[in-house]
């Protein structure tokens, strides 16, 4: 069978890949198995040698792979170089930093010595999404590789490209052949592939259902997980807020990535009294956004990344509108080929609504009216979710507090949209999963924290 790379800008077949059979699949994989044999007894400095080539490699290769990310999922070519910088940084955070995260704990007990080491794991199996193709799978792949394990790749299938890509970078930055694959397998294949023996532990970034979905497959063998799941995060805005630049700061958040970011901002909690001058300036900011050609670098946000997840969002909208809320801009599917949907705003949303309840994946913005500051918490926190959240007023104690004490989120903002970052752990709670990446605690998610003791 074949897999098909569609542009969503157009509708138009970018590529067509031949899709692995599970024979090929299951090679891969002992392939992988095998040189994590010989990876694992590398020092961290030959280690980090190779990932900082792969850093330059990206760098260098950073406006052909930000043509691939427009071409497959229809991400604009300045966010695609930046997503590329990104995975370069994160790279050379790990090359820097992986020996000092991962060196030997001593503690002090009645043994003439005893410390903690980590010891890597295997092969990690990495079931990535499509909307940051590369960073998603390098936020994954820096920490593990440095750590002394190798990776396997199942990427989404309407990025087979990239996929591929990120693949040939570790193989070009002079890692063993076999240390990063990428399998271009259907999901109808994970379960088989999940329970290959020579896999050790599974990370997931993705949708709650295919969380729980594989949560299920990987816990039945006993297999480590980290799943970085869906997010609807909630933005409170406080009486005290300077509302032009909360405004601006929201509309970036919602917009990123034509809306398609688990940690964009998609519900906006706002007091009464300042409610009519935020949803005046909010509206205004949003419809200044220019939807267009993600190839033209005047565009603010491109297609969705297929018709049927627009469709999806669309529909959302609707049931929305028809329960109550009241659209103030956009929520009409535009008139042309490819899958595009406007920047758009709901007032009065409220529970029992999608806009309220469900996380909706694109450039739609919830505005949901309170009373005053405990209610905005307790609607904040009224989610499944809890990947981020953030909280502007003037007051920045005020705000460090909410974010640290109030807000159920595994990232808090205070003036500023939630966004990941090489040094800081980035993960969620509730139906948003479970596990960190990045920073120092993300390198010590695929390793054995082992105990040694010696009388």
């Amino acid at each position: 069978m074949a897999i098909e790379s569609i542009n969503p800008a157009t509708g138009e077949r970018v590529e067509v890949y031949e899709e692995h059979t599970f024979e090929q699949a299951r090679e891969a994989i002992e392939a992988a198995d095998r040189a994590f044999r010989g990876w694992r007894e590398t020092d961290f400095g030959q280690r980090a040698e190779r990932m900082r080539r792969a850093a330059e490699l990206l760098r260098e290769r950073k406006r052909d792979y930000a043509r691939l990310m427009c071409d497959e999922m229809g991400k604009l070519l300045r966010d695609g170089e930046a997503e590329a910088e990104k995975c370069a940084w994160v790279c050379e955070y790990y090359a820097e930093n992986a020996r000092a995260f991962l060196a030997h704990e001593p503690i002090e007990t009645d043994a003439s010595k005893s410390f903690v080491c980590f010891e890597p794991l295997g092969a990690v199996l990495a079931v990535m999404p499509w909307n940051f193709p590369f960073w998603q799978v390098f936020r994954f792949a820096a920490p593990a590789l440095m750590a002394g394990n190798v990776g396997v790749l199942k990427h989404a299938s309407n990025v087979p490209g990239c996929a591929l890509e990120i693949e040939r970078v570790f193989r070009d930055a002079g890692f063993p052949a076999d240390a990063f694959r990428s399998l271009l397998v259907r999901g109808s294949e994970m379960e088989r592939v999940i329970a290959h023996p020579k896999l050790r532990a599974v990370t997931l970034t993705g949708s709650t259902p295919a969380g729980r979905a594989v949560a299920r497959q990987a816990g039945e063998r006993l297999k480590k997980t980290v799943l970085e799941l869906g997010g609807s995060d909630a933005y409170v805005i406080l009486e005290d807020a300077d509302l032009e630049a909360a405004a601006r700061a929201c509309v970036d958040s919602r917009l990123i990535n034509a809306g398609q970011s688990c940690i964009a901002a998609k519900r906006f909690v706002v007091p009464a009294a300042v409610r009519a001058e935020f949803e005046r300036l909010y509206v205004a900011e949003m419809r200044r956004r220019r939807l267009g050609d993600p190839t033209d670098p005047d565009s603010d946000l491109g297609p969705q990344a297929r018709e049927d997840l627009r469709d999806e969002l669309h529909g959302q909208v609707e049931r929305s509108v028809a329960a109550g809320a009241r659209c103030l801009l956009g929520g009409e599917v535009p008139e042309r080929a490819g899958a595009w949907y406007p920047p758009t705003v709901l007032t009065d949303v409220a529970p029992g609504m999608p806009a309220y309840d469900d996380e909706l994946f694109g450039p739609v913005a919830a505005i949901i009216p309170v009373a005053d500051e405990d209610e905005a918490i307790r609607v904040a926190n009224d989610s499944p979710f809890g990947l981020g959240a953030a909280v502007f007023t003037r007051d920045r104690a005020r705000g460090e507090e909410i974010a640290a004490r109030r807000l159920e989120a595994g990232c808090c903002f205070v003036n500023a949209f939630v966004k990941s970052d090489p040094r800081l752990p980035f993960g969620g709670v509730k139906e948003s999963g479970y596990g960190r990446e990045l920073g120092p605690y993300g390198i010590k998610e695929f390793v054995n924290v082992k105990t040694v003791y010696v009388q």
